[in-house]
């Protein structure tokens, strides 16, 4: 199935387990997975012409092998975009955009409340290279505006946002990055294309870290860019040349968990509505943060740009680290680990974890304050979560 003879005709979640197959010879009932590094030719003439692109064949698995090609034809149908660019990891898949995109003294508008390592990434490893960039608070369109300057030439975001599930209005801010003649890039790991399509609301790219939800099992690692042929194929060629590559087997661990990406987001989002809803009503709470919560900031833009909550439920305890710290330790069901994306729940304290290595001050804009915590809410019983969670609060 390709992209182009499959999108106009079936719903999501058919996409979700039939599209983008590639199957051998043999005519497969299930992807196959194809481990080779490398593959053969029929003659020197024919060896020439793939390498140079005048026919299509896979070559060398670094950049063309069938069974990565098929992840990345089905995550394309799913986001509405028209071709999807694999990588090792999410922030392979960062890291490939910028390079790509970018060059010594362009800007890069960015919304502040961001995983750990992207933040890194702007403000450490690209600033070497002459990249600037200015964070801004992603709810404030007005800030957007006023952060871009004639070299800016990419806005990015998260929405939701780790860990505070700030909302960013994606639509309006691809405006506002269109005037200035900038991209706009959306991280839609958080939701996956199960809950929310960017591309249709505007952004130029989407980029996924595959660990999480795509694969929804806490097996493999991987990334995924996806747009317009023309923004990809820009990727793709940094991606060939540098190689942060998604290994075979990877994508095909990642192609299953897309098959059940629509059913297990559904019950996610479901669990975190109820257990946010239980948190909020607790008394060592300070406060919530869920979208799909009415009390949310962004409760109204989050349904109306969402299909559904999510599964990231972030909430202050009372007592600060020590509070926090109490809670972690407290759980015997709940996994201690700080990713996120899978049918385990799990429980993080972002502060001394997936943003220690951001500047104290950098992180305290942020709100990543002391007491806080990050729930991913997994598939288990949620009165099983909620009796856990009680263990450290009560």
């Amino acid at each position: 199935m390709s992209v182009e003879n499959t999108a106009q005709h079936y719903h999501p979640e058919t996409l979700a387990i039939r599209g983008g197959r590639e199957s051998s010879e043999y005519r497969e009932h299930s992807q196959a997975l194809h481990l080779t590094s490398s593959f053969c030719y029929e003659s020197a003439e024919q060896a020439a012409a793939m390498f140079l692109g005048e026919i299509e064949g896979y070559t060398y698995s670094r950049f063309t092998n069938p069974t990565v090609t098929a992840f990345q034809q089905r995550l394309a149908l799913m986001e509405g975009g028209e071709r999807a660019i694999a990588t090792a990891t999410g922030m392979a898949a960062i890291q490939a955009i910028m390079m790509s995109l970018l060059k010594a003294g362009d800007h890069i508008v960015s919304s502040q409340s961001l995983f750990g390592s992207t933040t890194n990434l702007f403000a450490g490893l690209l600033a070497k290279f002459g990249v600037e960039t200015t964070f801004v608070d992603a709810r404030d369109l007005a800030a957007w505006e006023a952060a871009a300057k004639p070299n800016s030439k990419l806005f990015f975001l998260e929405t939701p946002s780790n860990p505070l599930t700030e909302v960013a209005d994606i639509a309006a801010i691809s405006a506002i990055a269109h005037r200035h003649h900038a991209l706009l890039v959306v991280d839609n790991s958080f939701c996956s294309p199960a809950l929310q399509q960017p591309l249709k609301l505007g952004a130029d790219l989407v980029m996924h870290s595959a660990t999480k939800y795509l694969d929804g099992h806490g097996r493999v690692m991987g990334g995924a860019v996806v747009g317009s042929n023309a923004l990809v194929e820009q990727v793709y060629l940094h991606v060939r040349t540098a190689g942060p590559t998604l290994a075979p087997f990877n994508a095909w661990v990642l192609l299953s968990g897309l098959e059940t990406l629509s059913l297990r987001m559904e019950k996610h989002s479901a669990n975190a509505l109820e257990l946010a809803r239980w948190l909020e009503a607790h008394p060592a709470i300070e406060r919530v943060y869920y979208p799909g919560l009415p009390s949310h900031p962004q409760h109204e833009l989050a349904q109306r740009q969402q299909k559904a909550g999510g599964a990231v439920v972030s909430f202050v305890v009372k007592g600060g680290r020590a509070g926090a710290w109490k809670l972690v330790d407290g759980v015997q069901l709940i996994s201690r680990t700080a990713n996120l994306g899978d049918v385990k729940s799990t429980i993080t304290h972002p502060a001394s974890t997936t943003h220690a290595r951001v500047a104290p001050e950098i992180r305290e804009k942020a709100g990543i304050v002391e007491g806080l915590i990050r729930v991913a809410v997994g598939l288990e019983n949620v009165q099983d979560l909620q009796a856990d969670l009680a263990r450290g609060l009560d």
